[in-house]
């Protein structure tokens, strides 16, 4: 029987209608709706054996903006599995990354509008599509908590209609039950879902999720090259068997590790986002490559066998290393920044996108898919359906960088009235953009027709916008522009060092003319057969070619390296274009230097 600490209560065994008192704390500060006793070793001490950070202690780094010191504070925390600590740390950390305060009332009064009374039914509920009934993972909670988690996520699938493919999302409201109220796990996942920053927290869509499965695969191949080849020879030299492998690295976590690793895994991951999933994935294969094939093991037999999944599955959930140790080998990989994460992300999911509209081309070749999303529809289909109701259906075109062909559907760039571009125009810049980003209404920022020449109106009318819509039209009558991935606000923004960040954006930046011709000019980057002329010594893009975007109080510049592709003064007047290594673009008008007619910024409502 496990003992309760001094002072703790046990779980009611009352039914609750909505869940929104205070969470009742039980044995070492979980929640009511947690089965302590059928959690193993949870009796255990903390590894360091000392007492861990107050949450005031926390929140006050958290206050001081200190990124650096608060990631190190959260990494390296000897709080025990049960700390009540989380139960305001969690909420506060998912609360930073968007708006979604807890709202009592409107939760509530949502929850009876979808099932007519705020009581649990006693029937199954009926999930929303987004999740995989497979991994409808629960981590000990009670028949009544698992029951509340169905309800907060279909909630958010009633609140998210955009939200298409998140296995992991019912999992990790799980997690959150063990520490807060209903109201507080909805509001933490919609911060979540919400959160805009570039590298997603959780997947939402079939194509997210293949690409950061095969993200994961790229870095390992790049951070942890030994231990994938060592792998890849005890597979019999079979690649496909490590792909496979691989397909399955955000189960490893949420559904292979033991609860007390993945709660200390949750709290980084609640400060960092995705890099510390791809980092403790890539810590467990480092791991399973030295132990996969050890005698003696629980997993021994199934690797023999050839079921490498199955052995790492076995290997996670049995992990012979403590959860300080999990997370020091993961954060002891060296020169994983984000950026390079970024980067890879971007440019697999280009990859993803051209061998799935290979696919639809080519037949029988279909695209190799995680085993976790089978029988679900395709990414077209599932991008179709999305956009079906208020958007542009669009698929890809076998050509680059000519545009895409348009199919059947509603125009939603059709209201836009611009003095620049034409219909025909406006429809072959919209069929260059992401298609994601496609699914969402262009609004108009700025203009100089109607907000005048000023860089300082241009950044307060659009530095807040992300993604945005350059285009700008030349006296001599020279169309061209830019698709700007990242806001302009990140002018502002201090690395680590405190030292401003000189230039920023994405991979998905691209620069485009529109006349005299018609032509996209991508980050060489995302080319399959980069030119030796963008790679440095190490046969990777050489720095040069990953300028995208940079600004002070007196000019923007988008591309660099050897060159501005755009350039434009602090009045908004004057401009010049030239190549530059980033877009390997040539000038975007014929002179060079430019004298602008007017230029119109598009952004996006709803994102």
């Amino acid at each position: 029987m496990v003992k309760c600490v001094q002072g703790a209560r046990r779980p009611s065994t009352t039914p609750m209608k909505m869940h929104s008192s205070q969470v009742e704390e039980v044995c070492f500060g979980f929640s009511s709706y947690v089965n302590v006793e059928n959690i193993p070793n949870l009796t255990d001490a903390n590894e360091e054996n000392v007492i861990g950070k107050t949450f005031e202690e926390v929140k006050a780094v958290l206050k001081t903006k200190k990124e650096r010191d608060a990631k190190l504070l959260l990494r390296e925390n000897a709080w025990h599995i049960t700390d009540k600590v989380r139960s305001k740390l969690w909420p506060l950390l998912c609360q930073k990354l968007g708006t979604e305060d807890v709202n009592e009332t409107f939760y509530g009064e949502t929850v009876t509008m979808i099932f007519g009374t705020k009581d649990l039914p006693n029937r199954p509920m009926i999930l929303p599509q987004f999740v995989e009934q497979s991994h409808c993972h629960n981590y000990y909670l009670t028949r009544e908590g698992h029951k509340i988690t169905e309800r907060v996520i279909s909630v958010i699938g009633y609140s998210h209609p955009d939200v298409t493919f998140s296995p992991v999302a019912f999992p990790l409201a799980a997690l959150f039950m063990h520490f807060m109220t209903e109201e507080e796990c909805y509001a933490s996942m919609t911060n979540i879902l919400k959160c805009k920053k570039p590298l997603v927290f959780i997947t939402q869509t079939k194509l997210h999720y293949e690409v950061t499965w095969q993200t994961c695969l790229v870095l390992a191949k790049k951070f942890i090259k030994n231990a994938v080849i060592s792998l890849q020879k005890q597979f019999g030299g079979n690649q496909s068997e490590v792909e496979l492998l691989f397909s399955d690295c955000l189960w490893w976590i949420f559904n292979g590790i033991p609860l007390q690793h993945l709660v200390k895994v949750v709290d980084c991951f609640l400060m960092e986002g995705m890099k510390v999933l791809y980092r403790v994935s890539l810590a467990l294969v480092q791991l399973f490559s030295k132990m996969g094939s050890s005698p003696g093991t629980e997993w021994e037999e199934q690797f023999n066998h050839g079921n490498y999944s199955g052995a790492m599955f076995t290997f996670c959930r049995n992990l012979p290393v403590t959860p300080a140790k999990l997370l020091k080998q993961a954060f002891g990989i060296r020169n994983f920044s984000s950026a390079t994460m970024l980067k890879m992300q971007v440019r697999t999911e280009l990859l993803v996108k051209s061998k799935a509209s290979a696919a639809v081309t080519s037949g029988p070749n279909q695209l190799k898919r995680a085993r976790s999303s089978e029988n679900l529809p395709t990414t077209q289909s599932q991008v179709e359906v999305r956009m079906a109701s208020h958007t542009l259906t669009i698929k890809e075109g076998n050509l680059s960088p000519e545009h895409r062909t348009s199919q059947m559907g509603t125009y939603p760039i059709q209201s836009l009235h611009s003095v620049i571009v034409d219909l025909d125009q406006l429809l072959t810049v919209w069929s260059w953009l992401p298609i994601r980003i496609t699914m969402y209404q262009p609004v108009l920022l700025y203009t100089t027709e109607e907000h005048g020449c000023s860089l300082k109106t241009f950044f307060v009318r659009v530095e807040m916008h992300e993604p945005t819509i350059l285009i700008i039209k030349t006296c001599s009558g020279d169309i061209f522009g830019a698709y700007c991935s990242a806001r302009w606000e990140e002018r502002n923004l201090k690395d680590d060092k405190g030292l401003r960040q000189t230039y920023f954006g994405t991979g998905e930046t691209f620069v485009f003319t529109l006349s005299p011709e018609r032509r996209k000019y991508q980050w060489v980057g995302l080319d399959p057969e980069p030119n030796d002329s963008d790679l440095n010594g190490k046969g990777e893009i050489k720095h040069s070619s990953e300028l995208f975007m940079a600004a002070d109080n007196h000019m923007i510049t988008i591309g660099g390296g050897g060159g501005s592709a755009i350039w434009m003064d602090e009045n908004v007047r004057f401009g010049k274009t030239e190549y530059c290594d980033t877009f390997n673009n040539p000038p975007l008008c014929p002179k060079g230097d430019f004298e602008i007619q007017v230029i119109e910024v598009y952004g996006f409502s709803g994102i």
